[in-house]
Parts: C-alpha cells; sequence; structure tokens
C-alpha cells in the first residue's frame, strides 16, 4: 500500500467516526437506559389453580398494578387491610397447646412492670448519675398509658362525636 491509498484510509476513517449514525451502526455509542422509563415488574409466582385461562395477548398482567395505581398508594398509603379471623385451626391450637400458651398468665402485664419499676433509676446516664444532674431540669421519666381507661375516653369521644385527640391520655403513675 502506498502513502495515498493509507492517507486516504485515514481520513475516510475520520470523517466517517465524526457521523453519528455510523457512530451506531458500529456500535461505538453508548446508550444509557432511561431511569425514568423503568418500572417494576411484579414477581413470579406458581399459580395456585392450574385451570387457568392462558392470557390474551397485550393484556395487563393481573398481578401488577398501573404506574399512575403505583403512585397512588406511595403517596396516601396502601388500601385498608382486611381483618384476620381468630379462627384457630387445629395445628395452631396443638402448637399453643404444646407450648403452654393455654397457660398464659392474664396478670403478665402488671407483675413486668413491677418488675422493671426498679430498673427506673438505672436508666439515667452515667453522666447525668456522675454530675448530679437529676432534678428538675432533667427530662420526665416515659409515662405509660392506662389501656383500660383510655379505651374508656375513646369510646366516651366517639359516642360525643369529640375527636380522639380531645382529653387527657389516662396514665399509670410510676
Amino acid at each position: 500500500m502506498n502513502k495515498t491509498n493509507i492517507l486516504f484510509l485515514l481520513a475516510l476513517g475520520v470523517s466517517l467516526s465524526a457521523c453519528g449514525g455510523v457512530k451506531e451502526s458500529l456500535g461505538l455509542n453508548r446508550t444509557a437506559p432511561d431511569e425514568f422509563a423503568v418500572v417494576k415488574r411484579a414477581p413470579l409466582a406458581m399459580p395456585p389453580d392450574y385451570s387457568l385461562r392462558p392470557p390474551r395477548p397485550g393484556a395487563q398482567r393481573p398481578q401488577e398494578q398501573a404506574t399512575s395505581e403505583q403512585a397512588r398508594q406511595a403517596v396516601f398509603g396502601g388500601e385498608e387491610q382486611q381483618p384476620v379471623s381468630n379462627v384457630k385451626t387445629d395445628g395452631e391450637s396443638l402448637l399453643l397447646q404444646k407450648a403452654g400458651g393455654n397457660a398464659a398468665d392474664p396478670n403478665i402485664r402488671r407483675k413486668v412492670d413491677k418488675e422493671t419499676a426498679s430498673l427506673q433509676d438505672r436508666n439515667v446516664p452515667v453522666a447525668k448519675k456522675l454530675l448530679g444532674l437529676t432534678g428538675a431540669e432533667s427530662e420526665p421519666s416515659a409515662t405509660v398509658v392506662d389501656q383500660a381507661a383510655e379505651a374508656e375516653r375513646l369510646r366516651k369521644n366517639a359516642e360525643e362525636g369529640k375527636p380522639v385527640t380531645e382529653g387527657e391520655t389516662p396514665s399509670i403513675d410510676e
């Protein structure tokens, strides 16, 4: 090959590499995926019933939601949960019986509160103990809500049409 052929090929290569279409056809351009066009797909799952109809071509997948619906649930929260039934199966009843769940102490909350009352002073940070920073400027200890009295207060507010925030929350003094 002589110098003119080499120069001609080199000039042709440089001029063609400047063209966007040639770069794309040769695979020299990199195209990044559009991060806003990515849609999360629902996980694959084995259907519980094998006698299902085959899907229609082009139809939306039933386990997927529209993007606008996903956005609505993300902003405003999910749909209400269905109440769970309290009916126990034979297996659950047997498991509870073997684990001693039927013999649970109904007053366990009072026993735990009584045992942990002595720990109230132990939960003070070491720096406050050493520097003697207990007193009026220290933070108040956590309060425990009286469950029965709170339920009664909420029931009365509902009967009178008052908001649930009205009234003082009853607490158990330690």
